[in-house]
């Protein structure tokens, strides 16, 4: 068997107020997973604990995320949480702070074997 990727999807969350990354971030995973209503598992024959959910997340800062808090969020599958450099803290006019934005990369695979005419492409 190989994990076979069969969805990919993108989120953005903020932290307007309270700079808090890890806030940020799991806003960012839930607007890529609320952009979905999954039903490839049942499609492959597979349970939703079958999936296997990549999630990786950028912010400015990646130590201030509390990544067992961002794993929270995915409803059910083996998932694995990955926090690099990337979004973008936006400087307040008054200088008071910043408001935070994470960007998140949601993919989604299964064990299984390519069908024969996507293994080039896998």
């Amino acid at each position: 068997m190989a994990k076979t990727r069969v969805m990919m999807e993108f989120g953005m969350g903020t932290s307007l107020r309270r700079e808090d990354y890890t806030q940020a971030a799991a806003r960012a995973l839930k607007d890529a997973l609320w952009h979905n209503s999954l039903s490839v598992a049942e499609a492959f024959g597979f349970d939703k604990s079958d999936m296997i959910v990549d999630v990786e997340i950028g912010v400015q800062k990646p130590d201030a995320v509390e990544i067992a808090a961002v794993k929270a969020v995915l409803p059910y599958g083996q998932s694995v949480v990955k926090v690099s450099h990337g979004g973008l803290d936006v400087p307040k006019p008054d200088g008071t702070g910043a408001t935070i934005i994470a960007n998140a990369t949601v993919v989604v695979s299964f064990d299984m074997e390519p069908a024969e005419r996507w293994k080039s492409l896998a």
